[in-house]
């Protein structure tokens, strides 16, 4: 329940009124703390797959080392489905297995305890949802960089203006750089700002990164920009999270 709270009071900012798009110029600062970190990771649901004692479901690799892999779905639609192929083996050992979200700011906490502890460390495989990656490399290709690179989490994000910023929304007090889980929650943000301030909307160009290169400029760069980062998750995720509130309520 407290886990619900907590998300529902940081989706509720998330989703708020975003206004008042500018573009932001480079600055310095020193990189994030873990605690910073956690923070901007825990409103994002992604979902395991475990079993009815809530333990991750593991597969092992193919070599002598003593590495499991545990899947994170980014998309609540593919765990189900997953889950379904689990279910039509009938494997009896796999009959209790389920869908359980958790926070991504959990799952980065698990990565760092796993990385303390090579005897038992387990490996996090993310899994993308197939259309935003689709989107991704139709991206790379509209800006005329190569699809080969790209591997991974996609999430989106705007540049734009005289000397190519990223693009910032109000929120609150704050000015925040949103980067999207999905193309369509940033494209709809761009509609808006086309309709308000068709001439910045002109200039804005769509960008696409890396999910684990965004937590690592986190942990390593000094970059002040990072500082202002949001990520958006899914509206899918979104609706669950809020339909989970309100059999709770």
């Amino acid at each position: 329940m407290k886990k619900l709270l907590r998300w529902g009071v940081m989706l509720s900012l998330l989703t708020s009124t975003l206004v008042g798009s500018s573009f932001l110029s480079s600055q310095r600062a020193i990189a994030l703390p873990e605690e910073e970190i956690i923070k901007k990771l825990i409103p994002v649901p992604v979902f395991t797959i475990t079993n009815s004692q809530g333990s991750p479901l593991l597969a092992s690799l193919n070599n002598d080392s003593n590495t499991s892999v545990a899947g994170v779905f980014i998309s609540k639609q593919d765990a189900d489905n997953f889950v379904q192929q689990l279910l039509s083996q009938n494997n009896p050992n796999l009959r209790d297995v389920q869908v359980t979200p958790v926070s991504l700011a959990e799952v980065y906490q698990m990565e760092q305890a796993s990385e303390n502890n090579p005897d038992e460390a387990v490996v996090f495989d993310y899994v993308p949802t197939q259309s935003q990656v689709q989107s991704a490399l139709q991206v790379l290709q509209n800006n005329g960089e190569s699809t080969d690179k790209f591997s991974g989490v996609p999430l989106f994000l705007a540049t734009g203006g005289s000397d190519n910023g990223y693009l910032t929304i109000q929120q609150g007090n704050n000015q925040i750089i949103p980067l999207f889980f999905q193309k369509e929650q940033l494209q709809t943000m761009l509609n808006r700002l086309g309709e308000t301030q068709p001439d910045l909307a002109a200039s804005v160009k769509i960008q696409v990164v890396n999910l684990q290169g965004v937590i690592n400029l986190l942990e390593t760069s000094n970059d002040r920009q990072l500082n202002q980062i949001v990520l958006i998750p899914p509206q899918e995720s979104i609706d669950y999270i809020r339909s989970l509130q309100n059999q709770s309520n």
